[in-house]
């Protein structure tokens, strides 16, 4: 195919944007909806995610001390500690720390005012990388000289890993199902557009024009459409997510959810709507007009 007429059917697949306005208008509308939808969701279940994980974090294991240990004894066992691979960092509580914590959390009941530090033992809480391997960590940490007694939560843990891996695999087949409903409605909003100019497409070829030369203006418009509701549907979600987290932050006053700054998921998402802006346009326009070339 000739440069010049490559130009010329380039041309042509802009033109047919502005020739058959409310088609494509139409197209833009639902490639806009279908990727708010998909977008929307696949934020939530990260952000869903990110809390999982964060929550996950408050799950610790202490680390009771011998109380026959000295001070300087006790606190060299937090190099050990910190030396085993599943440990992301531990936080030396003296005996004294771990009255006044104890008391505090009771709101300073005089019941405890005679408790006196050396009936404590010093301790370590432990946070782990990876809460699943909580129980061979545990295991570890009671081998290490010095360590009296263990405890860890590892009902809590584990379900905080069951909740992500349901997150996960939710998220993954509801995006999926999402995708396909989208490129099924968007390629139907095409295929209404290329109906519309059969009597064009039956013209063509009977004066002879290959199928590559009928199919790249409609290419070049699918895409084009494609790109124009990805940039507007990218637009709308940034704008939409911003105002929706202010609003959220607002009200919670407890601070209950934390959700990411859409400039952290910036890259990613302009990549996912580029590519489905991409895959869409191109796509659609493809299997739509495959019925109309057997003329």
């Amino acid at each position: 195919m000739k440069f010049s007429n490559i130009g010329y059917l380039l041309k042509e697949g802009f033109k047919g944007i502005f020739l058959h306005g409310f088609m494509s208008f139409a197209a833009v509308c639902v490639t806009v909806a279908c990727l708010i939808i998909v977008g929307s969701f696949s934020i939530l279940a990260y952000n869903l995610d990110v809390m999982v994980q964060d929550l996950n974090q408050t799950s610790e294991i202490l680390v009771y001390v011998d109380s026959d240990l000295s001070d300087a004894e006790a606190r060299s066992i937090g190099t050990k500690i910190n030396a085993l691979n599943n440990v992301l960092q531990s936080t030396f509580v003296s005996r004294e720390q771990a009255l006044q914590d104890f008391v505090e959390d009771h709101n300073g009941d005089s019941a405890f005012n005679g408790v006196q530090p050396t009936d404590l033992r010093h301790r370590y809480v432990v946070t782990l990388e990876d809460n699943t391997l909580m129980e061979q960590t545990d295991a570890q940490l009671r081998q290490i000289p010095g360590v009296a007694d263990t405890k860890a939560a590892y009902a809590l843990a584990q379900g905080f890993s069951t909740i992500q891996q349901v997150l996960h695999i939710a998220s993954v087949a509801l995006i999926a199902v999402l995708l396909v409903i989208s490129l099924l409605i968007i390629s139907n909003t095409v295929k209404l557009a290329m109906y519309d100019r059969r009597d064009e497409i039956a013209i063509m070829k009977m004066v002879g024009a290959t199928n590559g030369f009928i199919r790249l203006p409609f290419m070049v418009e699918g895409f084009t459409l494609g790109m124009m509701g990805a940039v507007l549907a990218f637009g709308l979600e940034w704008i939409g997510y911003d105002a929706l987290v202010e609003k959220i932050s607002t009200v919670d006053a407890l601070k209950l959810f934390t959700f990411v700054p859409f400039e952290t998921l910036l890259v990613p998402m302009i990549l996912v709507f580029a590519a489905a802006g991409l895959f869409v346009g191109i796509v659609g326009s493809w299997t739509s007009i495959r019925k109309f070339m057997d003329v």
